[in-house]
């Protein structure tokens, strides 16, 4: 009986401090934490498993669970230039700067996110391509940078950067989903944060993070650790090399 009393006491100083009761948990898990770049490497996948679980003393939902994978690729300063035709010639006159960006971002979901959520909704929770960079104090929704803004989208939505998959996640059961991260051959290096979201009425109800890291080896890692470590000597040995290969040229070319 006190143990009851205790478990109904908690309950309601919960529900007066506002804490609702969390009925579902998520948990998410990748194939792989590192996915390692060689020369030949032509673009890599893994796969996000996930997995809702309910308290046995709750109420199924009458809502549909809905799923968010967004992945969140190493932050750069980027800068997006506008190009004015003067005469005959291309010059740049605008650009806007848009520092700590995802040079990578991709977002999964299982049906369309209009479907999902609203739009003030989406914005609020970041997600989508417009919206998963933005921060605290927002992300530049003017008009005058928001024109910059979806340059940089389309830009690299072309180069495969940026990615929207609105069929992305597959759920194998009620509670047990799947989906497919593309990393293009092209990804920069560095570490990649996953978070997963799930919905059910527009509402989210939980939500997990993990990460992956991209990494070269072989002869690419230690090039770039010597550029890195020891940038005078790296120099000094690729002007020798493109020296050497300079006589050589001349020597096999020369015409007697």
């Amino acid at each position: 009986m006190r143990r009851a009393a205790f478990i109904l006491a908690a309950g309601c100083l919960a529900a007066l401090a506002g804490v609702p009761a969390r009925a579902e948990t998520l948990i998410a898990a990748l194939s792989t934490h590192r996915i390692a770049i060689a020369s030949n490497f032509t673009g890599d996948q893994l796969a996000v498993f996930g997995l809702v679980e309910r308290d046995g003393r709750s109420v199924a939902r009458a809502d549909p669970y809905d799923i968010v994978v967004t992945v969140r690729g190493p932050q750069r300063m980027l800068i997006v230039r506008e190009k004015e035709r003067v005469g005959p010639l291309w010059i740049n006159r605008n650009q806007r700067r848009f520092p700590d960006r995802s040079i990578y971002l991709s977002v999964a979901t299982n049906r369309p996110i209009k479907e999902i959520l609203s739009e003030e909704a989406a914005r609020r929770d970041r997600i989508g391509l417009a919206n998963a960079q933005r921060t605290q104090a927002g992300f530049d929704f003017e008009l005058d940078i928001g024109r910059f803004r979806d340059a940089l989208i389309r830009t690299l939505e072309g180069k495969q950067l940026y990615t929207l998959d609105e069929r992305g996640v597959t759920f194998l059961s009620p509670a047990l989903f799947s989906s497919q991260i593309k990393i293009p051959a092209i990804a920069p290096t560095g570490p990649y944060e996953v978070e997963v979201l799930l919905y059910a009425g527009g509402s989210v109800l939980a939500r997990q993070t993990t990460n992956f890291e991209v990494v070269k080896t072989g002869a690419e890692q230690s090039m770039a650790s010597a550029a890195h470590d020891r940038p005078f000597l790296y120099g000094l040995a690729t002007a020798a090399v493109a020296l050497l290969f300079g006589w050589l040229a001349t020597v096999i070319f020369r015409r007697d």
